[in-house]
Formats: C-alpha cells, sequence, structure tokens
C-alpha cells in the first residue's frame, strides 16, 4: 500500500509529518524513513535542511548546501540525502510497519532518493507513506500508477495504523 498527502506550503508538510511520525511510534509501531526538519535561516537567508532517520538512533542528516546571497540554484545536497536513503535501508526490515518518505521530490521523480527504497518496501509487503507537492504529482503518478492512494492529513494516522493489516 502507497499512501500520499499532496502538501502545499501552508500545510507546513515536514512540521505535520514529523508530529505524524512521533504520534505513531507512540502507538507502538515500527517505522523506517525519514522526516525533514528546517532549521533557521542559514547564511544565505535559507533554511537548513536535515533528515531524521526514523529507527536508526543516527544523528539527522544535512541534505542543503549554501550556496551564498543571491543564489538561485538547488541547494539539495544529493549526497547527504543518499546517506539517508543508506541509513533507512538499513532500518527496513519485513517487520517495518511503515515506511514513511518525507516527500517524494525532484529526485524521486527522476528515479533516485527514496524510489529504490519505496519499492523494497512495498515488495516486502511495507506500507509507504509520503508527500507529494503539486509540482511532482505528475512524476508519482506515472511512478505509483493506480497504487496510491490519495489520503489528506485527517485521515493519514488512520490510514497509517490499518495500512500494514490490509497489505498483510
Amino acid at each position: 500500500m502507497l499512501g500520499y498527502v499532496i502538501s502545499e506550503d501552508r500545510d507546513d508538510p515536514n512540521t505535520r509529518m514529523a508530529d505524524l511520525a512521533v504520534a505513531l511510534m507512540a502507538d507502538g509501531l515500527k517505522l523506517a524513513g525519514a522526516v525533514q526538519t528546517n532549521i533557521g535561516q542559514g547564511q544565505d537567508c535559507a533554511c537548513d535542511m536535515e533528515l531524521t532517520v526514523l529507527g536508526s538512533g543516527a544523528a539527522p542528516v544535512r541534505i542543503s548546501h549554501s550556496l551564498g546571497a543571491g543564489s538561485q540554484g538547488c541547494r539539495l545536497d544529493a549526497d547527504g540525502l543518499e546517506r539517508a536513503v543508506a541509513l533507512s535501508a538499513r532500518v527496513l526490515t519485513r517487520s517495518t510497519d511503515l515506511l514513511i518518505v518525507n516527500k517524494f521530490g525532484r529526485q524521486e521523480a527522476i528515479g533516485r532518493g527514496f524510489c529504490d527504497l519505496i519499492g523494497t518496501a512495498l515488495a516486502e509487503g511495507v506500507p509507504v507513506l509520503t508527500t507529494v507537492s503539486a509540482d511532482q504529482l505528475q512524476a508519482f503518478r506515472a511512478f505509483a500508477g493506480d497504487y496510491a492512494h490519495r489520503l489528506g492529513w485527517d485521515g493519514a494516522a488512520d490510514w497509517c495504523r490499518g495500512a500494514r493489516s490490509a497489505a498483510a
């Protein structure tokens, strides 16, 4: 099972996904994957982005570069993202209740980032939850086909709690 929430900046999807992960872990669910935290504003007036790898106990992984004031280039540190994916892969087992992927973003849209891990989880019967922006929705639909279930934030927690038993 693959669930997704269409994210909008006003929804603060990173905080909502992190809060959801905390609630699910408090309910006893075994999670793998990553949630994103944006920290302050860096020297280039943009936030620093970190991924916390769920279930790893590892320090958060920085996934952004500081490109300097006035820069308009992509700040994603693809190597940092791949480190977070590798840590997530080590946590993912058949007994994992849910893989959380903070977002299906540009890297996933081109077959990188968490794409392979999403496929691995689904092949192992582990449900996956992610967010998708309107900009990446077409690529996500091409990736997921009819397999994905659109959710709202209000129903995401219940879907997550029931997804593992439904996937088995």
